[in-house]
């Protein structure tokens, strides 16, 4: 079975600063709305295959993006 990544973000300032830099970086993300069985709420969170999640962490750690979570799916 095959899973994907969401990281869920502070503000929307987060989720754009997250696109840039990991693209920067080379990783293969992209934004998409928050899924409802997250939140009801207006946002955006970054999408990732799982396997990318350690570097993710690293990224954004050394840029200082604050991110509240990161929830695992099933494709």
């Amino acid at each position: 079975m095959d899973k994907y990544c969401v990281m869920t973000f502070k503000s929307v300032s987060y989720s754009i600063k997250f696109e840039k830099r990991m693209k920067e970086n080379g990783m293969d993300v992209k934004l998409i709305p928050v899924p409802r069985s997250i939140s009801a709420s207006c946002g955006m969170c970054g999408r990732f295959e799982c396997s990318q999640r350690d570097e993710i962490e690293r990224i954004c750690g050394e840029n200082k993006i604050q991110y509240e979570g990161i929830y695992e799916f099933m494709k």
